[in-house]
C-alpha cells in the first residue's frame, strides 16, 4: 500500500501531537492533543499510557508529556582564536579552520538559535515570577476578606448589644 495513502494510527496521531506541542514550546496536555488531534480524550488517554509504557514520551508532572529524544551523546566542542584571526572550531574529531569572514557567517547563522534559547529562558522566568504574584495577590485576598468579615462580625455584635442595651433601657 502506497505510504501517502496509508492512515496514522491514533498512537503516531498522538505521538506527533506530543512533539509537535513540545517543539512549539507548549504544554502536551489531554486535553490540548485532544484538540489537536481531533481524537477523544478516552483514546488520548489510552494512548498516552501505551505511550509512556513504551517510553517513547516521558510524563514531566501529571497530565504533561514531553517526547522522549535520543540524540547520540554530545561531543566535546573547542572554539580557538588564532593569532592571524583564523579561527579553529573542533567538534568532536572534526576540526574546521574558520576564516573571519566564515566566523561572522557562523555566528549570524546561530544568532536566531541563541535569540531563542533567550526568549525562551525569559518565558520561564516570566511564568515563575508571574506564579509567584498570583499566589502573593491570592494570600492578600484571603486576608482582606478575613479582615472584613472579622470587622463585620465586631460591627454586627455591636449592632446587637446596642439594641439589647436599648431594648432593657426602655420602660415597659
Amino acid at each position: 500500500m502506497d505510504d501517502s495513502l496509508r492512515r496514522k494510527s491514533s498512537t503516531e496521531l498522538v505521538l506527533e501531537a506530543v512533539a509537535d506541542l513540545h517543539a512549539k514550546e507548549q504544554l502536551a496536555t489531554r486535553d490540548t492533543i485532544a484538540e489537536v488531534t481531533g481524537l477523544k480524550k478516552t483514546i488520548v488517554d489510552d494512548r498516552l499510557k501505551v505511550l509512556v509504557n513504551d517510553e517513547r514520551i516521558h510524563r514531566v508532572r501529571d497530565g504533561v508529556f514531553v517526547p522522549v529524544v535520543k540524540h547520540p551523546p554530545a561531543r566535546a566542542i573547542s572554539h580557538t582564536m588564532l593569532p592571524d584571526g583564523m579561527c579553529k572550531l573542533e567538534v568532536g574529531d572534526d576540526v574546521l579552520m574558520l576564516t573571519p569572514r566564515e566566523q561572522r557567517m557562523l555566528g549570524v547563522m546561530l544568532t536566531g538559535t541563541a535569540m531563542q534559547f533567550s526568549q525562551i529562558e525569559a518565558g520561564h522566568q516570566s511564568a515563575v515570577l508571574a506564579s509567584g504574584i498570583n499566589e502573593r495577590v491570592l494570600r492578600l485576598e484571603r486576608m482582606a476578606s478575613a479582615a472584613a468579615n472579622e470587622a463585620s462580625g465586631d460591627r454586627a455584635k455591636r449592632d446587637l448589644r446596642a439594641i439589647a442595651s436599648s431594648a432593657s433601657a426602655e420602660p415597659t
